[in-house]
C-alpha cells in the first residue's frame, strides 16, 4: 500500500498526527513512566513496528529496515511537514523544573525533525538550537499559541503534532486536527497513559480508512 503525498496534502496547510502507537487496551505509554522508563514499563513494544521499517531506522541514523505498508505510514509522517508541536514529556522524561541547561532532551545532538519544534510546558526555557536545523522552542502560553507560532514557522507546509496523549487530546478537543493516524499494536499493557478516555473520545472525527499488517493495524481519522 503506497501512500501518496496527496493523501495528507491539499492547498491549505494541515495540522496532522502520525504514527501514534497504542496498545490493544488503548495505552500509548506503559505504567510508571520515569527517567529510567521514559515510555513506561513495556511501552517500548508499542514502537517496534516503527523501528522495523526503513524510514524508522533512518530516523535514528541506522541503515536497512523493511519496506511496505508500515514503512509507507512512517514515511508519510515526514512528508510536507514544516514544524512540529509536542508536549513536555515527549521532549524528554524529566518532570518539573528544567535543572541543568546542559540537558537537551532525549532526541540526541541531531534530532530527526530538521525544523522548528514547539514544546508545550509550564516551565520557561530559552530556545534550544540543535544540529541539523532543529530548534526547540518552549511555549508556556498553551496549545493555541503554540499552533500560531508553528503556523508562522511552517509557512505553506503542514504541522505535525508529535504527542503525547494530553497534547493530542488538547488539539482534538479544539477541533483543530485535520488528519490523524493511529497504529494499534497487538500487545496489552494493562495500565499506563491512555490516548482516549471515554469522556474524551473525539466525537467530531470518524474513521476514514484502515489497513492491517502483521505488526500493526493502521487507522486514519478525519473530521466528520
Amino acid at each position: 500500500m503506497a501512500l501518496q503525498s496527496s493523501w495528507y496534502r491539499d492547498a491549505v496547510p494541515k495540522l496532522r498526527v502520525h504514527a501514534v502507537s497504542t496498545s490493544l487496551d488503548g495505552c500509548i505509554a506503559g505504567p510508571s513512566q520515569s527517567e529510567a522508563h521514559p515510555l513506561g514499563i513495556g511501552g517500548e513494544q508499542l514502537h517496534e513496528w516503527i523501528f522495523a521499517t526503513r524510514s524508522g531506522r533512518a530516523m535514528i541514523g541506522q541503515d536497512g529496515g523493511e519496506v511496505g505498508t508500515d514503512d509507507d505510514f512512517v514515511a508519510a509522517g515526514f512528508d510536507g511537514i514544516g514544524a512540529t508541536i509536542m508536549g513536555r514529556n515527549m521532549f524528554g522524561p524529566i518532570r518539573g523544573e528544567w535543572g541543568s541547561p546542559a540537558w537537551t532532551g532525549w532526541w540526541g545532538g541531531d534530532p530527526p525533525f530538521h525544523h522548528d519544534v514547539f514544546v508545550l510546558t509550564h516551565h520557561p526555557r530559552p530556545s534550544l538550537p540543535m544540529a541539523g536545523g532543529t530548534t526547540f522552542h518552549f511555549v508556556t502560553e498553551g496549545a493555541p499559541v503554540a499552533l500560531e507560532r508553528a503556523r508562522e514557522a511552517a509557512g505553506a507546509s503542514d504541522i505535525r503534532i508529535g504527542g503525547g496523549a494530553g497534547t493530542i487530546r488538547a488539539f482534538l478537543e479544539l477541533g483543530l486536527v485535520d488528519e490523524m493516524h493511529v497504529a494499534v499494536v497487538p500487545v496489552l499493557l494493562g495500565d499506563g497513559e491512555c490516548l482516549f478516555e471515554r469522556s474524551q473520545w473525539p466525537s467530531g472525527y470518524r474513521c476514514e480508512s484502515y489497513v492491517a499488517t502483521e505488526r500493526a493495524a493502521h487507522f486514519r481519522l478525519v473530521p466528520r
